[in-house]
């Protein structure tokens, strides 16, 4: 079962990875379209600077996503490193329960509710005319892979692998 898991696991990583590349070619294209039709055409089509806009949250919000499941975000561990294992690990099981809580109520629930109200209240968006609720899908997508994730990283706390290839964090890794 666990197995299944690690492999769901890294395959949504591997999705997550390649859409982000994709979002983030698409913003350097439109970025550069932005700058060409400035420069070059003396005006600037009006959605480039939109596009780059959202384009921009969504690589920051999936981005964060990413770089919390591989645990690559900013962690201050000096003095959490200082305690006796049994503390570490238990430091460690905190702070996944805050988060998972954190990313369940202001990424799931709240970006729900706030694509809700955005569809329901038909805003959209000046130059592309997109609905602003496609737009805000960015909150409940990226809350539910930092509750993957944190999960993920709640039972490598409690049931460390045996496999020294499998990511650990040295927070995390004690026994």
């Amino acid at each position: 079962m666990r197995q299944i898991a690690l492999k769901v696991s890294a395959g949504l990583n591997l999705l997550l990875n390649w859409l982000l590349i994709l979002a983030m070619a698409l913003l350097v294209l439109d970025v550069v379209w932005g700058v060409f039709t400035r420069y070059i055409v003396g005006e600037q089509a009006n959605w480039t600077e939109e596009l780059a806009r959202f384009l921009l949250v969504w690589v920051a919000m999936l981005g964060g996503a990413v770089a919390f499941g591989t645990k690559g975000h900013l962690g201050v561990d000096y003095f959490v490193g200082k305690f006796d294992p049994s503390i570490r690990k238990i430091v460690a099981l905190l702070g996944h329960v805050v988060v998972l809580f954190f990313a369940m109520t202001i990424f799931v629930l709240g970006g729900i509710r706030m694509v809700h109200d955005a569809f329901a209240m038909e805003q959209t968006t000046p130059a592309l005319g997109w609905r602003m609720g496609y737009i805000y899908m960015v909150l409940p997508l990226a809350g539910c892979f930092m509750v993957l994730f944190t999960i993920e990283n709640l039972i490598r706390t409690l049931r460390p692998s045996a496999d020294p290839l499998q990511r650990s964090d040295s927070v995390e890794q004690v026994n």
